[in-house]
């Protein structure tokens, strides 16, 4: 196939992927007429691109990569750096997920208690800020909380008086 073909099945463009024939990172056998022909080992090539992009890795990372792979003297070295980097990475999204279902819960938490919202029939926006616990149903998640800020009570941490170091930690 030719490189427009490629650029349409991979959803990357002609122009990325003339640069990763520059970097080595493809390497096309040509036609006769000097045109790229590109097979299925290019094909999975590309794809194999985007993944460790999507996983963080940079053009050049993976340039090194390669380099490090195709030379015999470090090959076997080099495949136990790709595996610790696959390792650390597979930590790394481990962790990503797990922050993810964390918000998951907290946006589902969220929504739950904002539903009670919907029935309030209080029209000022003073009735929101001064919002009484017992109104809801179910407690009053974190993501809410700080809308809420106790204007009763200035040792809260929360409360724009309170010291810093009873604030915690700010993040």
């Amino acid at each position: 196939m030719k490189i427009g073909e490629l650029a349409r099945k991979t959803g990357k463009t002609s122009r990325a992927l003339h640069l990763y024939e520059e970097m080595g990172l493809l390497d096309p056998p040509r036609s006769a007429g000097g045109f790229r022909l590109y097979g299925p080992d290019e094909l999975a090539r590309v794809y194999w691109i985007s993944k460790l992009q999507d996983m963080g890795f940079k053009l050049a990372q993976i340039q090194g990569l390669l380099e490090a792979v195709r030379a015999p003297s470090t090959a076997p070295d080099a495949m136990t750096g790709v595996r610790e980097l696959f390792l650390g990475k597979l930590a790394e999204t481990r962790d990503q997920i797990e922050r993810l279902r964390q918000l998951e819960r907290d946006l589902a938490e969220s929504l739950a208690y904002l539903e009670d919202c919907r029935s309030c029939d209080e029209r000022s926006a003073h009735a929101c800020v001064s919002c009484e616990p017992d109104r809801h149903q179910v407690p009053q998640p974190p993501l809410v909380s700080g809308l809420h800020l106790s204007r009763k009570n200035p040792e809260h941490p929360a409360h724009p008086n309170a010291r810093a170091e009873d604030a915690g930690d700010a993040r």
